[in-house]
């Protein structure tokens, strides 16, 4: 039986060369985006998978509430809580304290001094989490202070092939010894370092913030991993910690801060956190696009359905004939159901070197889907690949197996043109008419982001970015820089500035005015008398800074508008506020200026409290910002390389145009159009495929009508709009279907997410409209042309 499956199902595919085609080209094309979306959801959901306790393993992670502002979830926490956890609280079987920025040049030799960037790791590190230990013993490598494990690849990098273990690196001042290498990091873990130091190295440091030790709202620096008993509970433990967080929160005033628990299982997949380690992917987001590949499928199962229903007549006697001899309904069935499997599979034969083209440019697209996921095969998702054939097939086949198993065989072998097969043309229509809906809201939604992202980059942000360069310091003294830069002809003002704004970012502190107990977020930036100048931030009120504070001793603040208003200072007068002073980090500070109100984040956000701080003379951090004005940029590019040589000769230079820089603070929202953009495209290209086959089917079997019709006087373009208008006006339903839909996605739902974004242009919506029917159309108006065309005495000559 199953032999006479195989063999019905091949005469069929030969026979019918072009509907075979059509069906095996929709379904590769549809099923490699399925098999991308497969290969990157399990990547996603396989994160942290190869620790032995990854079921049991949890991150303490911390809620901000203040008064008059939205609460803000972090993945960090206060290093008071992480200990007074640690020291006091019971119910679970392990905890490690980290805390990421130990980033410095390691020096193992005159020669050799290479940049390491490394997280402080207490002792219980390697109890909770699985990272083998090669060298060394896991249970004391981090107990003491300044000891140091390294990454397979970092022990490499810094000794070669000589043994590291109890060698010393000298970071700054200090030595730290290796007593520790571990293999590198997997691919898929949230923790991705170079190096681990011991957490007992940094209560030596002189560098640790004033009273964070005993600060229980300093929550942005540390993080807290554990990992529950096998059988255990996680509910005393949220009990102890609402407790702690209770008890503490009494000597905070307007504030309240709250910790709970995650699984580490849903850290990548899943609630972006403020202070993230690693990389977050939201789950809303990936549904979406497992929702689209659904789609792109579903269609290509639609062309599927609609050609092997429209082909009825021609295969009720094959089915007649079975049905005489014993077949029963079952057998026809899975006659049916093979045959759509089999081309299916067939499919992804095809698909699955489409599937690596498509790899290869969805890793290029951004560094953010080449840092989240590898997509590499396995056996796991070779079987998830011939899964979805299978599942693809079954449901591209299913309804056509029931219509043809319901067929009775005495009235198709009587009479076959008196099948009942009119009720499926509605079927058929509905399936073209989901299809282009789809397609339609697709290429709409691509064209309104794609707008809206072009938007972001033209907005106004309140203050100048062109021909400005921003280079990092990387620890290195700003005023040598700033000397050698100096010498170059091309380089203009010179400013500098702790952080970039306007590019997601964000340094926030508490900022009081006269009620002690009123205080609210401001979010800042340390820049120096150049700054506000060459960026031409706009003055309400007041001017730059007027003296140069001594370190410790600052006493000077510009703020904006969002300031005024959230302390109602001077009732909003930028004139009257002057003057006026701030409490911020236990520092007095007196208003100097007033500008009007910039964009500190990126457009999406609402624009906040925000002021600017004198930058310190001292430090080695932050950036340089260059005006640049230059001819040949190639060149001038080189000067300010061989500048940088001069200062520092272990780091590359990292310099990028702020315009850049404002690119790459939306490359992922691009890279979501692009996506989307391309599945739009394969969309509309299977869409026109099957409605191409039912053209095609449709004037074969009206020809003999045609013909009569051009006897009897009918017109060549009447003849083209007698039968294209059926299919025409099925597009025009799909558009007033799904331009009202994708605009109200947008309206309602998406773009109320973004603060400032441009409104929704008709034309835009009208653009995507008339390219879908213009595709449609040439795949109608070409066939419907040649049949018109044709000579009648040629198909009426047998009649």
């Amino acid at each position: 039986m199953i032999g006479s499956y195989l063999k019905t199902s091949r005469r069929s595919l030969v026979r019918n060369k072009l509907f075979s085609f059509i069906n095996i080209i929709g379904l590769a094309i549809s099923m490699s985006v399925g098999l991308l979306v497969i290969a990157f959801l399990t990547d996603l959901v396989s994160y942290d998978h190869f620790h032995v306790k990854k079921d049991r393993i949890y991150r303490v992670v911390t809620k901000n509430e203040a008064d008059g502002q939205p609460s803000m979830d972090f993945a960090s926490m206060s290093l008071k809580a992480g200990k007074k956890i640690k020291e006091s609280f019971t119910g679970f079987e392990d905890i490690t304290l980290l805390r990421p920025g130990f980033s410095a040049d390691a020096r193992v030799s005159k020669e050799t001094v290479l940049p390491v960037s490394a997280w402080w790791a207490d002792d219980s590190f390697f109890r909770v989490f699985t990272f083998p230990m090669l060298e060394g013993d896991s249970s004391t490598a981090l107990r003491e202070p300044y000891s140091l494990v390294l990454t397979e690849k970092t022990a490499k990098k810094l000794f070669g092939e000589s043994d590291a273990l109890g060698r010393t690196v000298q970071f700054d001042t200090l030595n730290y010894t290796v007593t520790g290498i571990i293999k590198d990091i997997p691919n898929l873990s949230h923790l991705r370092f170079e190096a681990l130091v011991s957490f007992a190295s940094v209560e030596n440091e002189k560098w640790l913030v004033t009273g964070e030790k005993e600060s229980w709202d300093h929550i942005y620096s540390n993080y807290a991993y554990f990992t529950m008993p096998e059988n255990g509970s996680t509910k005393a433990l949220q009990t102890n910690l609402d407790r702690l967080s209770a008890s503490e929160n009494k000597g905070l005033q307007n504030r309240k801060i709250s910790l709970s628990i995650q699984p580490i299982s849903t850290i990548t997949l899943g609630k972006h956190y403020s202070n993230e380690i690693g990389h977050s992917f939201s789950v809303a987001v990936a549904w979406i696009l497992a929702g689209l590949a659904f789609v792109v499928i579903l269609s290509a199962c639609f062309n599927y359905t609609n050609l092997s229903i429209a082909r009825s007549l021609r295969r009720s006697k094959e089915v007649g004939i079975r049905k005489i001899v014993g077949a029963l309904r079952g057998h026809v069935l899975g006659q049916f159901v093979t045959e759509s499997v089999i081309i299916a599979l067939l499919a992804l034969v095809f698909s699955f070197p489409l599937f690596l083209v498509l790899r290869k440019q969805f890793m290029s697209l951004d560094q953010f889907p080449e840092n989240l996921v590898a997509l590499e095969l396995s056996p796991r998702i070779v079987l998830y690949f011939i899964m979805l054939a299978v599942v693809t097939g079954i449901s591209a086949g299913f309804l056509p197996a029931i219509f043809f198993s319901r067929m009775k065989a005495i009235q198709v072998l009587k009479d076959a043109s008196g099948l009942k097969v009119f009720r499926q043309v509605n079927l058929r229509k509905v399936l073209i008419l989901v299809q282009y809906t789809f397609s339609l809201m697709f290429i709409t939604a691509t064209l309104i982001g794609y707008h809206q992202y072009k938007g972001f980059l033209a907005f106004d942000l309140g203050f100048n970015t062109e021909n400005i360069l921003n280079i990092k310091m990387q620890g290195n003294k700003s005023e040598l820089l700033k000397k050698e830069l100096a010498e170059i002809p091309e380089v203009g003002m010179i400013a500098r500035s702790n952080m970039i704004t306007s590019l997601g970012s964000l340094y926030g502190t508490s900022m009081k005015y006269k009620d002690p107990g009123d205080s609210a977020r401001l979010y800042q930036n340390a820049v120096d008398a150049n700054y506000l100048p060459m960026h031409r931030h706009k003055f309400l009120a007041g001017g730059n800074f007027t003296t140069k504070p001594v370190k410790g001793n600052e006493t000077q603040i510009i703020v904006n508008e969002q300031v005024l208003k959230r302390f109602n200072i001077a009732d909003r007068n930028p004139q009257k506020a002057l003057g006026e002073v701030l409490q911020m980090d236990d520092r007095k500070l007196t208003i100097v200026g007033v500008l009007k109100d910039f964009h500190y984040g990126t457009v999406e956000k609402e624009i906040e409290p925000t002021a600017f701080r004198y930058y310190d003379d001292e430090s080695t951090g932050g950036y340089l910002n260059v005006a640049v004005k230059s001819a040949d940029w190639s060149e001038t590019r080189t000067r300010i390389e061989h500048a940088w040589r001069k200062i520092d000769k272990v780091h590359p230079l990292d310099a990028k145009f702020y315009t850049e820089q404002i690119e790459l603070a939306y490359s992922q929202f691009l890279v979501m159009i692009k996506v989307i953009g391309f599945i739009t495209f394969l969309a509309i290209c299977i869409a026109s495929m099957g409605l191409f086959g039912m053209v095609v089917f449709t004037t074969e079997t009206r020809l003999r009508e045609i013909s009569i019709r051009k006897v009897l006087g009918a017109s060549e373009g009447g003849l083209v709009f007698l039968l294209s208008k059926g299919f025409l006006f099925l597009l025009v339903i799909a558009t007033l279907l799904a331009l009202p839909a994708t605009y109200l996605f947008f309206d309602k739902i998406v773009l109320t997410n973004f603060a400032y974004h441009a409104p929704i242009s008709l034309s835009v919506m009208l653009a995507g409209v008339l390219v879908v029917l213009f595709i449609a159309f040439v795949m109608i108006g070409s066939q419907t042309v040649i049949a018109a065309r044709g000579n009648p005495a040629k198909v009426l000559k047998s009649e």
